[in-house]
């Protein structure tokens, strides 16, 4: 039976399936804001005029964007004043929550199978070869089934 923790993972993957589709999309360097308003063919004044701001109100949103300093919620209102939705959501680098926990937790105990091994030598105790991958195997799935907040440190 899977616990919650591994449905919670499975569903987020269901939830963000579709970004994986726009996760190589290279955000304009004006930003959005700008790119789009000028595909319109719409003024910073009539913008402004929607948003009820002045064109150098629309101006610096749109700087502000370039930044990386906007809002969402301004984002959002932006975009309802163009006709748009906003949309936003994360994309793992490793294409999926699941492949991510399974990275961190490789990870995780690599580093504590690899340190204990190295104490463990100093001590004429250490173990080797395929030994140390097998543990390794089965301290990364004993973190996955439990999905150890350790992961995260």
């Amino acid at each position: 039976m899977r616990n919650n923790k591994n449905l919670l993972v499975e569903q987020t993957d269901n939830k963000i399936a579709p970004f994986q589709k726009v996760k190589s999309v290279i955000v304009p360097e004006t930003g959005w804001i700008s790119v789009i308003r000028k595909s319109l063919n719409m003024t910073l004044a009539q913008l402004g005029e929607k948003l009820g701001i002045s064109r150098q109100g629309v101006k610096h949103l749109e700087d502000s964007e370039a930044k990386g300093s906007i809002s969402l919620n301004t984002l959002k209102d932006i975009g309802e004043a163009m006709d748009l939705k906003l949309v936003y959501g994360f994309v793992p680098k490793d294409g999926s929550i699941e492949n991510l926990i399974e990275r961190k937790a490789r990870d995780l105990a690599a580093k504590i199978v690899l340190r204990t091994n190295h104490n463990m030598a100093l001590e004429d105790q250490a173990i080797y070869g395929d030994k140390i991958g097998k543990n390794i195997e089965e301290l990364a799935e004993e973190f996955k089934r439990e999905l150890n907040k350790s992961l995260w440190d």
